[in-house]
């Protein structure tokens, strides 16, 4: 259109037109004439608007992805958290549980010997004492411990207690160099000394050099004078090696012990010793031995030869 007087004329008229149906649609609110008009131009321009807002407006997107992100990673933090402390609850309860099981192998260990125990826990090992195989729990004189008392678990002889706390006692492992304890053996009532020798076997001094002994017997405790430190029944380990005699007056053997003294955690202190000796009761039950599968033996009888008679070695 060229510029033209007409065309000046028209665009002021335009102009003044516009301003007028502003006004009116101010004046108007929601009775504005021009209302129905607006909503409809909304819903033919108001999807390519918010599309070519969402292009040429990068910044206000920007924003909006960063604000969404922190949502995000405060929900994932919170997750992380919530995971965190679930699996601190279900690492507990795994722990409750071993404990639970550790206290009631212990407890049908003690009913069967008739040992009056106290329960403790293992809090720490090693000890001022200079010790090398010691562990410290977590029960002491105000609990009734005293020195020389018998410390045993579910599986059977921990150790003695060698000091004595208000409410912790030291306990001399029985794998140390320096302890010693009597043994009996299984069935055969053999005495000897079992002595510590750190990570290797129990190591045992049979009184009896002749004294017949195999891979597999078991022994306990014999006891000692008034319990102290020693009750007797309690079991010790089974027999790894024997050694030659050699003509010696005393046998030795070598033991694995029941217990294992580097995983131990619920113990119990042997407070009042039982009314008889329960011998070999104590001991854990052997495994029945299996059977042996039946053999059978099947003898093929040879067939008669096509058109003849087998031959049963009889003749005429």
């Amino acid at each position: 259109m060229r510029d033209t007087r007409e065309s000046r004329l028209l665009l002021v008229l335009l102009v003044a037109i516009a301003f007028a149906l502003i006004t009116m649609d101010i004046r108007g609110g929601e009775d504005s004439p021009v209302d129905g008009a607006r909503q409809a131009a909304a819903k033919v321009f108001g999807p390519v608007e918010n599309g070519v807002s969402g292009a040429v407006d990068p910044v206000g997107n920007a924003i909006g992805a960063v604000r969404d992100s922190g949502e995000r990673h405060d929900r994932i933090s919170q997750l992380e958290r919530e995971n965190a402390a679930l699996k601190a609850r279900l690492g507990s309860d795994d722990r409750n549980r071993s404990k639970i099981r550790q206290l009631d192998t212990m407890l049908k260990t003690a009913g069967t010997g008739q040992y009056g125990i106290k329960g403790a826990q293992v809090i720490a090992i090693g000890s001022a004492q200079g010790f090398s195989w010691t562990v410290t729990i977590d029960a002491g004189a105000d609990d009734g411990l005293k020195r020389d008392m018998t410390v045993l678990n579910g599986d059977g002889l921990v150790g003695r207690v060698t000091t004595v706390g208000p409410s912790t006692a030291t306990v001399l492992l029985a794998n140390d160099p320096d302890f010693t304890v009597g043994t009996r053996m299984e069935k055969t009532d053999e005495l000897g000394f079992t002595s510590g020798q750190g990570d290797r076997p129990l190591r045992v001094q049979l009184l009896n050099g002749k004294a017949k002994v195999k891979k597999g017997d078991r022994l306990v405790t014999f006891g000692s004078q008034a319990d102290k430190p020693f009750v007797p029944g309690v079991p010790v380990g089974t027999v790894v090696r024997v050694d030659p005699s050699g003509g010696d007056l005393t046998r030795t053997v070598y033991v694995q012990p029941y217990v294992g003294f580097t995983k131990l955690d619920v113990v119990g202190v042997v407070v009042q010793p039982p009314r008889t000796d329960p011998r070999d009761t104590v001991l854990p039950s052997k495994p029945a031995k299996p059977k042996p599968a039946p053999t059978v033996t099947v003898t093929v009888t040879p067939s008669a030869p096509a058109g003849g008679t087998a031959d049963n070695g009889y003749q005429q």
